[in-house]
């Protein structure tokens, strides 16, 4: 089983939005997946009890308990598990961080976020994970402020990843309803960006994209 944990410092960065709609492609894609909720608000654990038992499974967790929890999910069949964290919490960040094999940085691309993604590149850097930072919510139209946010991210030492999430109303409508962007509009921008922002880390945990192809 791959993990991958889904960290941020800061609130509202887009965590347990990045980490349901990956968990919901490797689901589709023909993997077992989990989301393993640490954040107090158990906003996926909550999203997780609309779904009436469609996959992917949400538990919910407490960092002194996550070995436990990654083995049982193993045991289950699961083969991606997706550590959602809370902001704010530095020993449940690194907890999470230690355990996973990859760990992304939701960032908005605003000088708010940008400040405060050192904290957050810092705990990827103690737990000597290898970590890059997606840019999330990025304006509709242009590029040049996701641009500047993108070299802003360099400066701090950490990879950025080559797919950036738009700020689009079908990630937030899809979450209402129970669901994400693609299954809520399959043939959506949103949709797209995300089966290829999973397809992209799914190269770096080593796991194939879909069970039935063969990893080399």
């Amino acid at each position: 089983m791959k993990t991958i944990a889904v960290l941020s410092q800061k609130g509202g960065t887009g965590k347990t939005t990045l980490a349901l709609h990956l968990a919901v492609a490797a689901e589709a894609a023909g993997h077992t997946a989990a989301v393993i909720d640490l954040d107090p608000q158990s906003s996926a654990g909550g999203w997780g009890e609309s779904r009436a038992g469609e996959g992917p499974t949400v538990a919910i967790a407490h960092a002194p308990r996550l070995a436990s929890i990654l083995d049982a999910a193993a045991a289950n069949g699961a083969t991606l598990a997706i550590l959602d964290t809370a902001p704010h919490s530095q020993g449940d960040a690194l907890a999470a961080a230690k355990a996973a094999d990859f760990i992304l940085i939701p960032c908005r691309p605003g000088i708010l976020d940008l400040r405060a993604i050192g904290a957050t590149v810092q705990i990827a850097q103690l737990a000597g994970k290898p970590a890059a930072v997606v840019l999330n919510a990025c304006p509709p139209q242009g590029r040049a402020l996701a641009d500047e946010a993108e070299q802003a991210v360099k400066g701090y030492g950490v990879d950025v990843a080559p797919v950036r999430l738009v700020q689009r109303a079908a990630y937030a409508h899809s979450l209402a309803a129970g669901q994400t962007a693609q299954e809520y509009e399959p043939n959506g921008k949103a949709a797209e960006e995300i089966s290829q922002l999973y397809a992209w880390a799914c190269q770096h945990v080593g796991m194939s994209a879909s069970p039935l192809e063969v990893t080399p």
